[in-house]
């Protein structure tokens, strides 16, 4: 059995509106069609895809000591246009180039202190 392909995330939240916008402003994601669960949620598009699964929580998602996602990444066009993006809504962000490969990292944190990071093709530099 190959995998075929990177399905969804799923981040916990108690910050649900707030990550459902950020996620909009920030990475261009929409919310859409959700299955009916018995608990608040948001899933949020990139296309037709349902990439970032929103799990409304009380209490504290994750603390420093208990995180088990390190990060997840996107693949991107267009650094200059996302890092002015970026800027503009005061996000700080880090960038990177990978060491050995043509890739340049944007790192970055939603609400929630997640990080992700965004990677573009290093001749975008």
């Amino acid at each position: 059995m190959p995998i075929t392909a990177f399905d969804h995330v799923n981040v916990r939240t108690n910050k649900l509106d707030e990550m459902i916008a950020w996620y909009g402003d920030v990475l261009g994601l929409y919310s859409g069609p959700r299955a009916d669960f018995p608990f608040p949620g948001a899933w949020l598009y990139l296309g037709s895809h349902a990439l970032v699964h929103l799990v409304g929580i009380d209490g504290d998602p994750a603390s420093p000591e208990n995180v088990s996602l390190e990060h997840f990444a996107l693949r991107a066009q267009g650094l200059k246009e996302f890092l002015a993006k970026l800027e503009s809504q005061g996000i700080d962000a880090r960038v990177s180039h990978v060491p050995g490969m043509p890739i340049i990292q944007v790192n970055i944190f939603d609400p929630e202190g997640n990080h992700i990071h965004v990677d573009f093709d290093a001749a975008e530099a």
